[in-house]
């Protein structure tokens, strides 16, 4: 493959070359620059195109990792070039992200149409981190036909993967109550297609029905280990893309621009001192809000009165 031995050392603009050229070190190199400060200069470098998001959430447990290996190998057969994001929770002490995914997935690590990623939320808010946004661009720009999410699977914070990709396929268990925890845990608001996967195991058809009432979108079986649904999963996938419309693109976007907004402010620098002044009674939080809003390099300091 081109540009394999020197990725690391080149400007981004020679690394974008090279990853076209088919340097999956270059298009990894890459990535990692958008995961830090120079994401704005690699993203200066590529034009918009289009490309499918398909999300996959669930508890953990759930065999969502097991899912997306199968999902995947479909849709090689179908002669996609794919790439998966397998975003991990941050460690508290060294913030890197776990690499199980990778393990798990082990059967298309030397396929050169498959990218498999593991990136860190890094402490942002919603499980998913906020580059994955720049890293579907990337990837669309460097000719790939389909971006599998699977986001960190802990609850509530999953919501947020509607934001970036449709459709949501949300994976669950038989038994252990995985239904209702799921509603409870707001899965099954944002889930576009369900998948109660180990459905060679007791209770799945109670499950089904469990799922049925209390959602209306697809629901169905697979045994991800040995294949079994798998087609009927890409089938139903397919099927909700072409529906997709583009007032559900648009909401998409905004909630994922809200999602970043939020990530910005969280680590402004007057943020502490606005908190400071919120709960020492010198400011109201409505007044701070307008400074947190108001655009760099407009005014002074924040005061630390209601008034102005």
């Amino acid at each position: 493959m081109t540009g394999v031995g020197a990725a690391g050392g080149r400007s981004p603009a020679d690394l974008v070359t090279a990853a076209r050229a088919g340097s999956m070190r270059a298009a990894g190199r890459l990535l990692t620059l958008i995961e830090g400060p120079r994401r704005d200069e690699v993203l200066r470098l590529l034009e918009p195109g289009e490309i499918r998001v398909v999300g996959f959430t669930g508890p953990p447990g759930a065999g969502k990792s097991t899912t997306i290996a199968a999902v995947v190998s479909t849709c090689r057969a179908q002669g996609l070039r794919v790439a998966v994001l397998a975003v991990d929770p941050s460690s508290p002490y060294s913030g890197g992200a776990l690499l199980g995914d990778r393990i798990r997935m082990a059967a298309h690590i030397d396929d050169p149409q498959v990218l498999i990623r593991s990136m860190a939320t890094r402490g942002h808010l919603g499980g998913l981190s906020a580059a994955v946004p720049a890293a579907i661009r990337l990837l669309a720009a460097l000719s790939y036909d389909l971006v599998v999410i699977e986001s960190v699977g802990v609850g509530q914070s999953e919501i947020e993967i509607a934001a970036v990709a449709d459709p949501t396929v949300v994976i669950l268990t038989p038994g252990a109550g995985d239904a209702v925890q799921a509603a409870k845990a707001g899965l099954l608001e944002v889930a576009d297609i369900l998948v109660v996967n180990k459905a060679d195991r007791d209770g799945a058809e109670q499950t089904v029905r469990e799922l049925r009432a209390e959602s209306d979108v697809p629901i169905l079986t697979a045994v991800a280990a040995n294949g079994t649904g798998i087609p009927e999963l890409v089938a139903a996938v397919d099927a909700h893309h072409r529906a997709d419309t583009a007032q559900r693109r648009a909401a998409r976007a905004r909630a994922q621009i809200l999602s970043l907004a939020y990530s910005r402010l969280r680590v402004h620098p007057g943020l502490g001192a606005l908190a400071d002044a919120v709960g020492a009674g010198e400011c109201d939080p409505y007044t701070a809000v307008g400074h947190l809003l108001r655009p760099v390099g407009v005014g002074d300091r924040p005061s630390t009165g209601v008034a102005e």
